[in-house]
């Protein structure tokens, strides 16, 4: 499965949202797209309408994320929302998504979406 994770730059994407997804087996059995990964221009739009799914860390708002969501939800991707516990997300996100878990950390995140993506 071709997977996109998107997010805010507003935390430590690299340690809490990367580091987790790369060192899984998910990162094993599908291809992981991480964005900002490296400091290299990436095509989201293009790249998006490639994907199966999007996986979408949903803990703090972000304008950019926002737009990839509209367009993963144009192209009829399908998308996960993920966010920490206690997080007050948007409900403006019911639109692109029927999918929401919500983790505690690394590992609690990986086994939920292990859980979801096993059900596609």
């Amino acid at each position: 499965m071709k997977i996109y994770v998107a997010h805010s730059n507003y935390f430590d994407f690299k340690t809490e949202l990367y580091s987790p997804l790369r060192n899984s087996d998910l990162n094993k059995n599908n291809e992981i797209i991480l964005p900002h990964e490296t400091d290299e221009f990436i095509n989201s739009k293009e790249i998006i309408n490639k994907v199966d799914v999007v996986i979408a860390e949903v803990s703090f708002p972000a304008t950019g994320e926002g737009i990839e969501l509209g367009w993963a939800e144009s192209f009829g991707k399908k998308v996960i929302c993920i966010y920490k516990e206690g997080s007050k997300i948007s409900g403006s996100l019911k639109v692109v998504s029927e999918t929401f878990l919500s983790y505690s950390n690394g590992d609690d995140m990986i086994k939920k979406l292990t859980e979801a993506l096993t059900s596609f």
